[in-house]
């Protein structure tokens, strides 16, 4: 037993033994080259931190727990490549395991070369412009291609369409070169200025402000960042339209507290957050460490530099590789000359392991590709606000940009940088959207303005909470480009000029194509087109035959044609029907045939149409139901037309015809009397200009040949088409048009809009208000506020009801057919219904002849009915009665003479002698036939009434007489 446990004590001490002889060695050296200027006011030193970083990883005993890092320190001048060789191999002599720095590109470059020949790790933390890494070189730094990138994408992100860039020496350049190739990719527009190396940059500055570029980026060291936003500051170019976007990685080093409130747009990158709180507790633990030593001194509030922090990081990168390959392979140091051959055979193998290693530093993460660049890293997007840089989001070298605010943050913060701020607005005199305010005393300041416009920005303002003050362009124009000098004048002028003279331009500013390239617009608050402003119609004289005009010709032609229609309706009618055949007077002694009558002739048939339309009487009058329903359509057919005549006729003479020589723009065009023109160098001018139109072609010919058609100002045109009394005609926007012909009853719009065109608040381009003022328009449109100043500024405030009086009654329009074929549909049933009942009446009155047994009853129907034609209206019996050249003719006896009463008292004959249809014979008839002296005997004769005529002494004249009497 005690022999078995001497010999596991043996190989327990051969197995420690062993273990030992293959582990680290207890002291591992590291060295750091450092520039002797490397006295960073309020940020630490890059030395300081690459002992404190030694001291972490030797008092933490996860990393490297058997051994201990020793930090060699070497200071360098920065250009100075000869020291800096000789203090790399006096390093390397004593034997260091790695080589961490220095700043310096040039010296770097040298050390890099040494490291390289003897296999020795070399750690950087500096910005390379070189896109590889040699075999034992290894940068923590992000490579200048992915800074260019992060850059291009903000740039972007924020639709710029035109910078400028300011750089401090060559390697500026280098680190923007994906900037300066975008040019080539699109159509931004880059300027580039190398800065002064001294602190006089003005003269830089104001040439940057004159060519109107409000987009900056500024590529220098962050010692010098303060001064120049100074300058800047001092030639106004820190205002609210001002964009920078600032390449350096340490913005949280510089003191921003002048520029806080200044509204300027101030964007970032930042690789280390301060308010991390890892950060945090390396940075107070080490001012703490650093303050056992009393000739060390920090600020209280001290802000790591992004470089130093890269330090931190790379010593534990190194340390955590190297206890990594500890654990595959056994590790040794040894003094290395620079002049000899022999190299660190661990050197590729740690090199590799930190490229393999990934960790999270003060930086973030720390990740390496095969070329030995990092990757996979992440740069916080910073601005400045009031509270100081915050973050607004990131760039991920795999994801891209990615901003953490939404569009409520972002508005909450314009709305926020707006409040309390004051904007200078400019706007030209346009009634009714800028006036002087009419006062007895005199007006300073906003109380001197009224108008539209000026209402409009104050309800803007109550929503925004921002100050204004409004000024008069000093031109008075709107705004035209040069196109020799290419510089606009009014309002676009003031908005455009270098100092800004103005933050808003409001009136009644027209959005065009042209004008928003160089500003931008808000939202429309007004809604127009072009129209013509000119003299208001004049009455006419009435015409000769005014009294036709209540109906169109049509219907006149249609009432002529009813008039002959129903006047030949009635002819025929009553020609028809028995009711209207009655017995001549008996009294008359001309008469010498028994014969019956109708009065209804063609003549008498006209006169009483026309009778009855004059509403008058008249001698004759229908007597059948039929010719009576004739009679009582169309009285009710005048009725209707008289009576919409009468109304129509009093409406046209009390009524005013208003004429104007023009109503569309095509009229002015082919005429030659009247001048027309328009407001010169404005928009409507240049609508006429490039419009595509044969019409606006013709009329802009006209006007450019004609340059005195052009006026100054809108005022100047209305005048003259009050003078010109006709004669002149002015385009301008359709609401001033409707202003003014609301206060001058003398004119009037002509014609409707010959375009669509909107009105907007002008803004300098790219404003960070332009969102804001279109909310608050959409806001007032809601609510209905942009309506009642539209009523207020138009229909109230000194309008002249001019209005009621265009409303008043005009001459009236004719009548058409459309509007009383009502009545003309009444005549025609009417008619039809009339001839119906007249066909009825002869039906019954001929009802006897259906009754006999002669066979031939149609040809008797046809008789009866031809012989209701007879000439001169005269009806005989069946047929004429011959009686010798001495004998006179005796009418047939119509069938209704025969059935009357007194039929017996003449009968000489028996019933059956009668005709089989009821007509007594002609042998009776000529058994009665008198001499001629007789019968004139006869004739002369008077019977009273009662008296039987007797058929031996009477004539046959007498006997029909008698009987018609009798009936």
């Amino acid at each position: 037993m005690p022999i078995f446990n001497f010999c596991e004590l043996i190989t327990a001490c051969l197995i420690i033994h062993i273990h030992l002889s293959w582990s680290l060695p207890e002291i591992i050296k590291i060295g750091g080259l450092f520039d002797v200027t490397d006295q960073i006011k309020g940020a630490g030193k890059q030395e300081t931190a690459f002992r404190y970083a030694v001291e972490r990883i030797n008092y933490n005993k996860d990393i490297l727990p058997n051994s201990r890092l020793s930090a060699q320190i070497e200071k360098i001048a920065p250009r100075d490549s000869f020291h800096a060789s000789k203090r790399v191999c006096h390093l390397l002599k004593s034997g260091v395991a790695a080589l961490f720095g220095p700043e310096s590109g040039t010296t770097s470059s040298h050390v890099q070369s040494i490291c390289d020949a003897l296999e020795i790790p070399h750690i950087e933390t500096r910005w390379d412009p070189l896109h590889r890494r040699e075999g034992y070189s290894i940068n923590l730094y992000p490579s200048p291609q992915q800074i260019s990138q992060a850059y291009l994408s903000v740039i972007k992100e924020f639709g710029w369409k035109s910078f400028t860039i300011l750089y401090e020496d060559s390697a500026g350049l280098m680190r923007l070169q994906d900037l300066l190739k975008t040019p080539t990719d699109s159509d931004i527009k880059i300027v580039v200025k190398q800065l002064n190396s001294n602190d006089e940059n003005k003269e830089i500055l104001r040439e940057v402000k004159q060519s109107g570029e409000i987009h900056i980026v500024l590529d220098c060291s962050h010692l010098r960042i303060h001064t120049l936003l100074k300058e800047a500051q001092a030639v106004g170019m820190m205002t609210a339209y001002h964009n920078y976007l600032i390449t350096n990685l340490d913005l949280h080093l510089v003191d921003l507290e002048d520029f806080k409130y200044g509204g300027t747009n101030i964007t970032s990158f930042r690789l280390v957050d301060p308010n991390n709180p890892i950060v945090q507790g390396v940075v107070r633990n080490w001012m703490l460490g650093e303050k056992r030593f009393p000739g060390r001194h920090f600020p209280e509030n001290m802000l790591i530099k992004t470089e130093t922090a890269l330090m931190y990081d790379a010593v534990h990168l190194f340390a955590k590789a190297l206890d990594e390959l500890d654990k595959s392979q056994v590790i040794t140091t040894k003094p290395l000359s620079c002049r000899g051959m022999e190299t660190w055979q661990h050197g590729n193998s740690l090199v590799n392991y930190m490229k393999l290693i990934e960790m999270e530093g003060l930086t973030g993460k720390i990740k390496f590709d095969s070329k030995g660049l990092r990757t996979d890293f992440e740069l916080e997007i910073v601005e400045l606000k009031k509270d100081g840089l915050q973050k607004v989001g990131s760039w991920h070298d795999q994801y891209g940009i990615q901003f953490a605010r939404n569009f409520t943050e972002t508005y909450s913060e314009i709305v926020e940088s707006l409040q309390n701020k004051t904007l200078v607005v400019t706007t030209i005199r346009s009634p009714p959207y800028s006036m002087y305010r009419e006062s007895p005393e005199r007006l300073v300041g906003n109380e001197a303005f009224e108008g539209y416009a000026i209402d409009l920005i104050s309800e803007i303002a109550k929503i925004l909470k921002f100050n204004y003050t409004f000024k008069w362009v000093d031109d008075g124009a709107y705004g035209y480009k040069n196109k020799e000098t290419g510089e606009w004048n009014g309002l676009m002028g003031e908005l455009l000029s270098q100092p800004p003279v103005a933050d808003l331009a409001v009136s009644d500013l027209t959005i065009t194509s042209e004008r928003n390239e160089y500003i931008d617009f808000t939202l429309p608050f007004m809604k127009l087109g072009i129209s013509i402003l000119y003299q208001a119609p004049r009455k006419t004289p009435p015409a000769v035959f005014s009294f036709l005009d209540p109906f169109s010709p049509t219907v006149w032609l249609y009432v002529g044609g009813a008039y002959a229609l129903i006047s030949l309706t009635l002819f025929v009618i009553a020609r028809f029907t028995p009711m209207e055949w009655v017995l001549l007077d008996p009294c008359d002694q001309a008469m010498e045939r028994d014969e019956i009558e109708q009065e209804l002739y063609v003549n008498q048939c006209l006169w009483w149409a026309w009778a009855a339309i004059m509403w008058m009487g008249c001698e004759v009058a229908p007597k059948a139901m039929s010719t009576r329903m004739v009679a009582g359509t169309w009285y009710l057919f005048t009725l209707v037309m008289v009576s919409t005549y009468t109304a129509n006729l009093a409406a046209s003479l009390t009524a005013e015809t208003m004429v104007s020589p023009i109503n569309s723009a095509k009229d002015l065009v082919e005429q030659t009397d009247i001048k027309y023109g328009c407001l010169g160098g404005g928009s409507t001018s240049r609508f006429f200009q490039n419009s595509d139109s044969l019409t606006y072609s013709m009329i802009w010919n006209y006007m450019s040949s004609h340059p005195d058609v052009f006026t100054k100002s809108n005022p100047e045109g209305i005048q003259r088409v009050v003078s010109a009394s006709g004669g002149y005609a002015f385009f301008m926007e359709s609401s001033s048009i409707e202003y003014h012909i609301e206060r001058n009853c003398n004119l009037a719009k002509v014609g409707g809009e010959l375009d669509q065109k909107s009105y907007g608040i002008g803004l300098r381009k790219n404003s960070p208000y332009t969102d804001q003022l279109n909310s608050a328009i959409l806001q007032l449109q809601e609510n209905g506020v942009l309506h009642k100043l539209k009523t207020k500024w138009w229909k109230q405030r000194g309008a002249k009801n001019c209005e009621a009086m265009r409303n008043a009654p005009k001459s009236a329009k004719p009548l058409t057919l459309a509007n009383v074929s009502g009545a003309f549909v009444v005549l025609i049933v009417g008619m039809f219904a009339s001839t119906t009942v007249a066909f009825i009446e002869f039906l019954w009155t001929t009802r006897k002849i259906f009754t006999t047994k002669n066979s031939d009853k149609l040809s008797q129907l046809k008789n009866e009915a031809l012989c209701n034609f007879g000439r001169k209206g005269l009806k005989q019996n069946l047929g004429t009665l011959s009686m010798g050249k001495k004998e006179e003719s005796l009418p047939s006896l119509p069938s209704r003479i025969i059935d009357s009463p007194s039929r017996s008292q003449y009968e000489t004959s028996s019933e059956s002698s009668r005709s089989e249809d009821g007509i007594p014979p002609i042998e009776l008839l000529e058994s009665t036939t008198v001499s001629p002296p007789v019968h004139t005997a006869l004739k002369k004769s008077t019977l009273k009434r009662g008296d039987v005529p007797s058929p031996a002494k009477d004539s046959p004249a007498t006997l029909r007489r008698v009987m018609m009497q009798t009936k």
